[in-house]
């Protein structure tokens, strides 16, 4: 059990039998009244976010996230299948469940699959990925100057947003978090 007065960010408590961690929070001691603690939660499972008061001494269960490291095997219709890395064991995750958090992922790379009380609600992928263009409109000779973008789309299938001097069967980097381009590689 966590105490309101005890939240940090990043720290996740389970509230009205859901999983958050708190993005934000704020101790205000109004000059008249009690003092009490502002937050913004973001729910794991939905990915919402909601804001809310809490007396000091509220308590709640503190929510333990285990993330395990995880190998992406194969999709079939509605089932992307997983493999532990350390014992070989395989999972499958019912695509409601991943939402796009794969499309930067290819076969056989890894990820953290996220779970509670062993449900799987969410899927971490590595932070920056290096992927292959595919396919995009050709670049010019002076198309650098412009400063420009154009989509691309790389080898996952997700489209993002290049330069214009870049073309097909470059490698880039890119933000899983966000989907921009980083550079090349």
């Amino acid at each position: 059990m966590i105490s309101a007065s005890e939240f940090r960010n990043g720290v996740t408590v389970e509230v009205d039998n859901d999983i958050f961690v708190i993005i934000e929070f704020q101790h205000v001691k109004p000059g008249k009244g009690a003092a009490f603690v502002r937050t913004k939660l973001k729910n794991l499972v939905s990915g919402g976010v909601v804001e809310r008061t809490f007396r000091p001494s509220e308590k709640m269960p503190q929510a333990h996230i285990e993330r395990k490291d995880m190998q992406y095997l194969y999709a079939t219709d509605d089932l992307y299948h997983f493999m532990d890395v350390e014992n070989y064991e395989q999972i499958a995750i019912n695509a409601s469940e991943v939402g796009d958090s794969l499309k930067f992922v290819k076969e056989n790379d890894v990820v953290k699959i996220l779970s509670h009380n062993g449900n799987v609600f969410g899927i971490e992928p590595s932070l920056f990925v290096e992927l292959v263009i595919t396919e995009t409109e050709p670049g010019f000779k002076g198309d650098t100057t412009t400063g420009g973008n154009k989509p691309a789309t790389v080898e996952t299938g997700a489209t993002i947003n290049v330069p214009l001097f870049l073309s097909i069967g470059e490698k880039i980097k890119i933000d899983t978090r966000t989907g921009e381009y980083l550079g090349r590689v």
